[in-house]
């Protein structure tokens, strides 16, 4: 994987060995990043279910001021916080391991981020719970989810489908 634009443009990120986690295609983060390129600079970004660290990693490239990235796997936090410190990116970020909709359920309680990203596992119900989570307590001005395109989140949204995979953003009416 690479970062697309950005301050790292170009520069390759890793990730863990085996299928545990399903980093997003370049094609649908390159389209999720125009989406909310306007928002990017001098965000403070909270990347939910991070994974590679590939979402925030790219938002920092793309001129965010700093981002939380939560992650509960232990291998897949090590590989995360190498890509962190790979890129130089460690004073901008803040690696939280851990439960992502505990995370969340505790942010929607105080935290204010401006965007979130969160790419939760397929088929677990997490897009489901996350979604409901930041809809009932919005605790950013911008929640942005990719998720499996047959599944459906509520309504309010803008949703956009590439391939088997759905993204959408919810703004806040605050």
């Amino acid at each position: 994987m690479r970062i697309i634009a950005g301050e790292w443009k170009g520069r390759r990120i890793e990730a863990p060995a085996g299928h545990a986690v399903r980093p997003t295609s370049d094609r649908a983060r390159e389209a999720w990043m125009s989406i909310v390129h306007a928002d990017l600079v001098g965000a403070t970004v909270l990347d939910l279910f991070a994974g590679t660290g590939a979402l925030g990693l790219e938002a920092l490239s793309r001129g965010a001021k700093a981002v939380d990235f939560v992650e509960l796997s232990a291998p897949t936090v090590r590989v995360l916080e190498q890509n962190i410190a790979a890129l130089g990116a460690g004073e901008r970020s803040a690696v939280h391991r851990g439960d992502a909709l505990r995370f969340a359920e505790r942010a929607s309680r105080g935290s204010a981020y401006d965007l979130i990203f969160a790419d939760p596992p397929y088929r677990k119900g997490f897009a489901e719970a996350v979604t409901r989570t930041w809809l009932d307590a919005p605790f950013s001005a911008i929640f942005s989810i990719e998720y499996e395109a047959t599944l459906t989140l509520p309504a309010g949204g803008d949703t956009r489908r590439y391939g088997d995979t759905a993204i959408t953003i919810y703004r806040s009416k605050k």
